[in-house]
């Protein structure tokens, strides 16, 4: 720690823009010390996946990382992970490592192995893969789809989950040899959990063949903007897909480049322990992301700090860089090979059955009237007062915390209401009622 002190006076002594002390080595009892060279290496794309780690993983979700410190590449395996954080400031190099993580999968697998999601506020960094083949849905773009979009995962999820269970096999993998199995044995396998339709004769339906599940990766590129829009809601359906979804093979891979600790929360970060910070602004934001300092004295432009699943030691990685002309080179040439077979479940919210313990984001204001008589007084007294909180609904009725809470939250749901923002204030968006 003594040493950890002295790190700027050592940065100021070589002259150098940061040095960086690393306290443990695993299998050394010496202190490392980590000082930049004066001419930067780019580390292509092209090398990391030519490498023989890359070309021996047998895994269609091996990413691409970059270089250690001593030149190897570095690969990962997202379905070991089994979901991934991604942080770091504007000129980070962040969408650079995402789009190299994209790249390497797509060079690595087919649309019937790998289904993607891609969420893009900002609506120009993963535009570009829109119209590959290996999209589950168009990019999606409208934070509420996105919303949709993650409700959609979630009941997947639960489906495949139900899948797995009623042919006795414990992930996707087994499933998947399962039903190839019987495929080659001339018995495929029929669909356990299909329901037929009530307005169709029996007779002229039949129960569908089971076929293989490809793994569904959810890419949310700006996933402070979506947090500020939909907020809680988004972050419970995120929560439940990163406790259950490995065994389903849907993972997540969130990039953010507002570190705070209203956008990466105690429920996000409990959840997705793998995490990758490129430099950002300070040593707290550092701590937000990595539970450690150390990524505000990254150089940017590709350095990164990777926390890989299941070790308190950060590993400190040069990115790889991919040229927007690659990408486009990569895109074209899927799109050349077949269009996309969109779901259109995945943005319009078709919900089957209401899932316990998801929020519905379709839910409309009759679930607040039917359920509370109060509905429509606290209303009137909202749009009247042009202020809510739910003490003040408390005080107005004379009624105890959980049913303020939910009248408010239908209010919400109704858009009578905003959703809470980052201080818990609300605004009324309704006109106030007209005056006689």
């Amino acid at each position: 720690s003594k040493i950890s002190n002295l790190a700027k006076d050592l940065a100021r002594s070589l002259a150098v823009l940061s040095v960086r002390v690393v306290e443990v080595i695993p299998g050394k009892s010496v202190v490392g010390i980590e000082i930049p060279n004066e001419e930067r290496e780019i580390v292509r794309l092209s090398e990391v996946l030519s490498a023989k780690v890359f070309q021996e993983s047998s895994s269609p979700l091996t990413l691409a990382l970059g270089n250690d410190i001593g030149g190897n590449p570095m690969v990962a395996n997202l379905a070991k992970m089994p979901h991934l954080l991604v942080a770091g400031t504007t000129g980070s190099g962040k969408s650079v490592g995402v789009n190299a993580m994209l790249l390497s999968m797509l060079l690595k697998a087919s649309p019937e192995e790998v289904r993607f999601i891609m969420v893009d506020p900002k609506m120009l960094e993963l535009s570009i893969y829109d119209g590959i083949p290996h999209l589950l849905a168009p990019v999606v773009t409208d934070m509420k789809e996105a919303a949709n979009a993650l409700r959609w995962c979630v009941a997947e999820m639960e489906r495949r989950y139900r899948l797995m269970a009623s042919l006795g096999v414990r992930n996707i993998a087994g499933y998947n040899k399962k039903v190839r199995d019987a495929r080659a044995a001339g018995e495929p396998l029929l669909d356990p959990i299909w329901k037929p339709d009530e307005y169709l004769a029996n007779d002229e339906q039949e129960r569908p063949e089971l076929d293989t599940l490809p793994f569904i990766v959810v890419v949310i590129d700006e996933f402070a903007d979506m947090m500020m829009i939909v907020g809680k809601k988004v972050e419970e359906l995120i929560a439940r897909i990163a406790q259950k979804a490995r065994a389903a093979g849907i993972h997540l891979i969130l990039a953010t480049q507002r570190p705070s600790v209203d956008v990466i929360t105690g429920l996000i970060k409990a959840n997705i322990p793998t995490r990758m910070s490129f430099q950002v602004s300070s040593k707290i934001d550092s701590r937000t992301v990595l539970d450690q300092g150390g990524a505000e004295q990254l150089l940017g432009h590709g350095d990164m700090l990777y926390l890989p699943p299941g070790s308190g030691l950060p590993v400190r990685v040069h990115g790889a860089f991919v040229d927007d002309d690659e990408v486009h080179r990569v895109v074209s040439a899927w799109k050349a090979r077949g269009e996309p077979e969109y779901i259109d479940d995945v943005l319009n919210g078709a919900e089957g059955e209401h899932l316990p313990g998801v929020p519905s984001l379709s839910e409309g204001g009759s679930g607040g009237e039917d359920g509370d008589a109060l509905y429509d007084e606290a209303v009137a007294f909202v749009t009247e007062s042009r202020r809510v909180s739910i003490s003040s609904v408390q005080r107005k009725f004379k009624i105890g915390y959980n049913r303020a809470a939910n009248l408010v939250d239908a209010m919400e749901a109704s858009g009578v209401v905003s959703p809470a923002g980052h201080n818990g204030a609300r605004e009324v968006l309704a006109p106030p009622p007209p005056r006689d």
